[in-house]
């Protein structure tokens, strides 16, 4: 799992079918080898623009979506609280 910041919201309005319906966010990784490198993941939860998150990735991204056949390789799955630091 990876801690990122929500940078952005992400709008696709043509994409593939199994895609719609999901939300797409800007996310920015925070620490480690890969800080600052930004990727787009798909919104489970509900986060918000400016948001520290915590980001699965691979089959495990998938498997927040409840479907094998889903083209994401990266979900948001959790909102790290406030008091957390890096």
């Amino acid at each position: 799992m990876i801690a990122a910041k929500v940078i952005d919201n992400i709008w696709a309005t043509r994409k593939a079918e199994s895609l719609i319906g999901l939300k797409f966010m800007l996310v920015e990784v925070l620490g480690g080898i890969d800080a600052g490198r930004l990727m787009i993941a798909a919104d489970t939860i509900g986060a918000g623009i400016g948001e520290r998150v915590v980001v699965c990735t691979g089959s495990s991204a998938r498997k927040m979506m409840n479907q094998d056949d889903v083209p994401v390789d990266a979900a948001i799955v959790g909102i790290i609280d406030e008091d957390c630091t890096f």
